[in-house]
């Protein structure tokens, strides 16, 4: 996906769902998550009126190159519908955040109609501030939720009856890798069907090639510095919280992905990201790593970055965990929400309606920023099939979408993700720079963790 349009703090923060939620979201459990289909039967919500879905002011807020985007919709959207005036604003990742928060802890008070909201933000603020956004199945949302990839509509619609946001971006877990590398070593990268196979392959890489298999940020400077055990969690259905809410960082799964990742680390496989994004752009520049385990949209940063390496790099998804075990997951998310204090909730949902429900649209936008659309028919369009010579002519857009076809359970953040991602990072970092036991300090996590929320443990 092309990332031309984003500023540093887009590309690093924001594609990844895996921003911090500040204090003012911390919050005890939301309680069991249904997975009943929703039925729209709660009212808008908030100090909001719907009011004509054909008429009114419309403003929404998103950050760089998704906010672009939406901007380039507005001539379409404005001769369906002339007497709906948008105005699209670029508020900045994270600055939207903190942006969000203010207004939804004041009532609503300066927030904007449409608000661009990723994953692990959205239960925060649906905790936090009830009515703060707006319920969308009287609305009309409820007629597309059959329209999105699998877990994304029980993401949104948690409790089985509000609508709290609409799926926009769905991004699936990747596997980017230096295919002349794999090659120079003897090792053919497609076969690898587990990670135990990947570390073998990754130590004949090492010997032969001198490169890391991965990079992780060991000393956690960035709370993204979890992504790759995130990841290797979610591959086996798995995650911080149970869908009741429950605590399970130190689940099996979990103990599983983090003793990978320190037999990776001690077999000297995994290279220091320390630093972020700045290391991890060296990093790929340099040539480090035979690996990068991003999602979707990192396809473009890689081409942006090194595109001297046109036919160089391939993509698959990830080896599974275990042998036969799943290779897909929908790693992150972003949504399109309403406020609950929107005095045109009803033309707001137009507008939404209109960007993330019809296909032209998503293949609009997916053409102008590679954002990966959450609405499957958006993948009907040949854009999706097309050879890609920079990735040896692959059909890059049909190894995700398989990912996103397959099933996938939906993934509950809770209102506590922050403070969760916190222990997981500190953990990790214990593990890779001291070498300490994972389900020692996973155990040590999950106490803590119910120790400051007051969750239940699931074991």
């Amino acid at each position: 996906m092309t990332n031309s349009g984003r500023n540093e703090a887009d590309r690093s923060i924001g594609r990844r769902g895996v921003l911090r939620m500040g204090g003012t979201l911390a919050a005890t459990g939301l309680g069991g998550l249904a997975l009943s289909a929703c039925t729209g039967t709660g009212t808008g919500g908030g100090t909001g009126r719907a009011g004509d879905p054909k008429k009114g002011e419309v403003t929404v807020w998103s950050w760089q190159g998704p906010a672009a985007e939406l901007k380039a919709l507005l001539p379409d959207f404005n001769r369906a519908y002339p007497d709906i005036r948008v105005t699209v604003q670029d508020i900045g990742n994270p600055a939207i955040w903190d942006k969000i928060t203010t207004g939804l802890a004041a009532g609503g008070q300066g927030l904007a109609d449409v608000l661009h909201i990723g994953v692990d933000y959205l239960p925060g603020y649906v905790e936090r501030f009830p009515g703060g956004l707006a319920d969308l199945g009287p609305l009309g949302a409820t007629r597309h939720k059959d329209a999105f990839a699998a877990g994304l509509w029980q993401t949104v619609c948690p409790d089985g009856k509000r609508v709290n946001a609409l799926p926009w971006e769905a991004n699936s877990a990747g596997f980017y890798y230096r295919a002349d590398l794999f090659e120079k070593a003897g090792v053919d990268a497609e076969a690898l069907q587990t990670w135990d196979e990947t570390i073998e392959a990754g130590k004949r890489l090492k010997a032969k090639t001198g490169v890391h298999l991965l990079g992780i940020d060991k000393p956690a400077s960035q709370p993204d510095a979890a992504n790759f055990f995130q990841m290797l969690l979610q591959l086996q259905g798995a995650f911080y919280f149970d869908l009741e809410g429950r605590v399970t960082l130190d689940s099996p799964e979990a103990v599983r992905a983090m003793t990978l990742i320190k037999t990776m680390n001690d077999a000297g496989l995994v290279s220091d990201l320390a630093g972020g994004w700045n290391a991890l752009m060296s990093s790929l520049k340099q040539g480090t790593n035979a690996v990068a385990p991003w999602p979707t949209w990192f396809g473009g940063i890689v081409e942006e970055q090194v595109p001297a390496e046109a036919g160089k790099w391939k993509v698959r998804l990830p080896p599974a965990v275990r042998r036969g075990g799943p290779t897909a997951a929908t790693v992150n998310s972003t949504h399109l929400a309403v406020a609950g204090s929107s005095r045109h909730q009803a033309a707001a949902w137009s507008f939404v309606e209109f960007a993330l429900t019809r296909p032209a649209s998503q293949v609009r936008i997916y053409r102008g920023k590679g954002i990966a659309p959450a609405l499957m028919k958006a993948y009907d369009d040949a854009v999706f099939h097309e050879p890609s010579a920079f990735f040896s002519g692959q059909k890059k857009g049909e190894v995700f979408l398989a990912a996103l076809k397959a099933p996938s359970p939906a993934v509950n953040y809770t209102s506590d993700y922050a403070r969760a991602l916190k222990l997981v990072t500190d953990a990790q970092s214990r593990v890779l720079l001291k070498g300490a036991d994972p389900a020692t300090v996973l155990r040590e996590a999950a106490a803590e963790l119910v120790r400051q929320t007051g969750r239940k443990a699931a074991r």
